[in-house]
């Protein structure tokens, strides 16, 4: 059994003809600070095999260079003689062939000693023990498929070593789809169908164990059936020897392993991919990152970046069209990537809508700049499905390799925190990472866990600002406005909402200021049954608005608290409703068939057109404060004018905030305008506040 690298003492013997190397080796483990080594040397071919041979190893460090033989030898010797401990090839200069030929010789890794330090040879070790643990588990887990399936399926072979003939069972001929007659009795009928590649491995086994270097014959090799396909076979034989352990005899089986051989590949393919789009998932990526992240600390002019994708608006199509087109359009998406990055860069889907890309040998940020804008101008043309045409853009966050990272886990977090600066910057755009965004995203979680707390503390208040007659003067209702009791200061919602909109947050504080806002609506009428009903204005975020379960939370709320449905007033602001027409209209239909009041909120900020408002069953429109003005005459006016009188034709009435003047409440009079809110009538006030400012009878004198 491998040792377990994090509890054992690994037991590692160096094959160098260097005594210098060999002090240099011992004193790199030694500093190591996970792994305990015991360190023993071999410095001469002979001493080299004999002691692997012994098996008594978890590890071996190989030096190329070994006298007249060289570490290749050693490495193809030692997989001859049944080794199947780690071997890691250590060389004294960089040889692209030398890296391939030891790969595929069985080398568990390459190391270029003038490169190696402490760090990478610790890691490199630790890779191939854990390697060897998994590749261990798999030949367990094959001898038991083997042993399960011979008899029934095996074919089997006898060579007689005296006369060189072997018996092919004629299971063994059908397993190659030949006929009886077909197949002679030579070796050569055998190794004439094996695969060039697996040829020179199969007959050092069989010679090995001839001779009597190993114990049995195991060995999985390709062979070429009738048809001219590959079939993949394992092959085991063991030997009759005579009294003075001379071969007369070797007997064995051939069992087809191809079904299992595709399935540890799909198996293994399917570990590392995406299932829908076939990319590589997240393991894969960060395995590449990693190792990108490597080469760069060995060869420091070689540099990397990382663009982290996030579609926009992604959620509509899912919701309003289904998953089925949301899986095509992301399935669509991956080709295009694929195609503006070069082949020896790697895209992959880490899940949902988003995908990163792994830019390496880049010269500059500008490359990975371009790369971006391809992408933009990619996702620019429409997708069809089913006569259908989708428009989809896409946030992309940027990370360098030249920021030093540590952690493949660190640049991806960086690229993360970009795509969200430019998210938030307006979308279908790229952001740069720099350390600023990484301080703001500490900020964020700082005050995200203040939030959380205040949650729990119960710190979170809702203050009511009156939203007054213009034509009486009267009070006519209340807009809740969520605060948060943070010490001695008090902290607006324009402070909190952002921070709950982006952490989640908001959708259980918004529930919560709904039924707060609702009950104390409750205790104002049962407090004044004659008074004329007051109405209640409740904002909802984003997020809120687009959450499924909106609607049966507001009835939840309403049936809870028993409030008039009709006395409750929605504000949504123009933005959602661009982002999420179809979305919207259904929802806020939905609303106002149960009699629940609908506000347009800071109308004159978005991009509201008389068409899309004619689509939305609001009614009453709240004009944003900045047309409010300062002086009779101003433009400001005549554009309070003409949207008061549109809303009239839509059939609403107008509110208008934030005034903070006599001279604006008259002009707001003589304008027409229904209703006004603003620190000229009052702050926004805690309950007990509000309900003092209930008895005013006239709040215009």
């Amino acid at each position: 059994m491998i040792a377990d690298v994090e509890t054992q003492t690994v037991h590692v013997l160096l094959v160098e003809d260097d005594e210098d190397d060999y002090v240099l080796t011992r004193a790199l483990l030694a500093e190591s600070r996970r792994l305990r080594f015991d360190l023993d040397w071999a410095s001469c071919y002979e001493d080299a095999i004999a002691k692997i041979a012994s098996n008594h190893y978890d590890l071996y460090l190989l030096d190329y260079r070994l006298g007249e033989h060289d570490g290749l030898q050693i490495l193809r010797e030692a997989k001859s003689l049944g080794c199947n401990r780690p071997i890691i090839l250590l060389t004294g200069q960089r040889d692209t062939d030398l890296d391939v030929a030891a790969m595929e010789a069985g080398a568990a890794d390459y190391l270029i000693k003038g490169e190696v330090d402490a760090q990478l040879l610790e890691r490199s070790i630790r890779y191939a023990l854990a390697q060897g643990r998994t590749l261990e588990a798999l030949r367990e887990s094959e001898e038991r498929y083997a042993l399960s399936a011979r008899g029934a399926n095996d074919g089997l072979w006898v060579w007689d070593l005296q006369k060189n003939t072997v018996y092919y069972s004629p299971r063994w001929k059908q397993m190659l789809g030949e006929d009886e007659d077909v197949v002679g009795d030579s070796p050569d009928e055998w190794f004439s169908r094996v695969h060039p590649d697996d040829l020179s491995l199969l007959q050092t086994a069989v010679s090995n164990h001839r001779v009597g270097v190993s114990s049995h014959i195991e060995i999985e090799h390709r062979m070429r059936c009738r048809d001219g396909s590959w079939r993949w076979m394992l092959s085991r034989g063991l030997a009759v020897r005579d009294t003075n352990g001379v071969a007369m005899r070797i007997a064995g089986s051939q069992t087809d392993i191809t079904d299992r051989k595709l399935a540890v590949e799909r198996l293994t393919y399917d570990a590392f991919h995406d299932s829908l789009t076939g990319l590589p998932n997240r393991a894969l990526f960060m395995d590449r990152l990693g190792r990108a992240m490597e080469a760069t600390r060995r060869h420091q002019e070689r540099l990397f970046a990382v663009l982290f994708l996030d579609l926009d608006r992604f959620k509509v199509i899912n919701d309003s069209l289904g998953h089925t087109f949301g899986d095509r359009l992301l399935i669509s998406v991956a080709a295009r990537l694929r195609q503006v990055i070069r082949s020896s860069d790697t895209v992959a889907r880490l899940g949902g809508d988003e995908f990163t890309v792994l830019l390496e040998g880049i010269e500059s940020v500008t490359d990975a700049v371009r790369t971006a804008q391809r992408i933009h101008e990619a996702l620019q043309v429409a997708f069809s499905f089913d006569e259908r045409e989708i428009f989809t853009t896409a946030s992309i966050g940027i990370a360098l390799s030249p920021t030093g990272y540590d952690r493949p886990e660190d640049v991806l977090r960086d690229a993360d925190i970009a795509m969200y600066r430019a998210k938030a910057r307006g979308k279908a755009r790229h952001e740069v990472f720099d350390k600023t965004m990484h301080d703001r995203a500490v900020k964020l979680l700082q005050l995200e866990t203040a939030l959380r707390r205040a949650i729990d503390r119960d710190e979170l208040r809702v203050h009511y600002q009156p939203i007054v007659s213009l034509l009486s003067g009267k009070i006519i209702g209340f807009e809740a406005l969520l605060r948060w009791q943070r010490g001695q200061s008090l902290i607006s919602a324009d402070e909190i909402v952002p921070v709950a909109e982006e952490t989640g947050l908001i959708l259980p504080i918004g529930e919560w200021v709904l039924h707060e806002a609702l009950q104390q609506l409750r205790v104002w009428r049962a407090a004044d049954p004659n008074r004329d009903p007051l109405h209640i204005h409740v904002n909802l975020s984003p997020r809120q608005f687009l959450h499924p379960n909106l609607f049966s939370q507001v009835e939840r709320a309403l049936v809870a608290t028993t409030v008039d449905p009709q006395t409750l007033h929605l504000e949504v602001t123009e933005s959602v409703l661009i982002d999420n027409g179809d979305a919207a209209a259904t929802l806020l239909r939905s609303l106002s068939d149960a009699r629940i009041r609908l506000s347009l909120d800071d109308f004159g900020t978005g991009y509201s057109s008389l068409s899309t408002l004619r689509r939305f069953p609001f009614d009453m429109m709240k004009i944003d404060r900045s047309f409010v003005g300062d002086g009779d005459g101003n433009r400001s006016d005549e554009i309070v004018r003409t949207i008061g009188n549109l809303a009239r034709v839509l059939g609403m009435e107008v509110t208008v905030e934030g005034l903070e003047s006599a001279d604006q409440v008259k002009r707001m009079r003589t304008l027409g305008i229904d209703y006004a809110q603003g620190f000229y009538f009052s702050k926004p006030l805690d309950a007990a506040g509000a309900t003092m400012l209930l008895d005013r009878v006239d709040l215009l004198g």
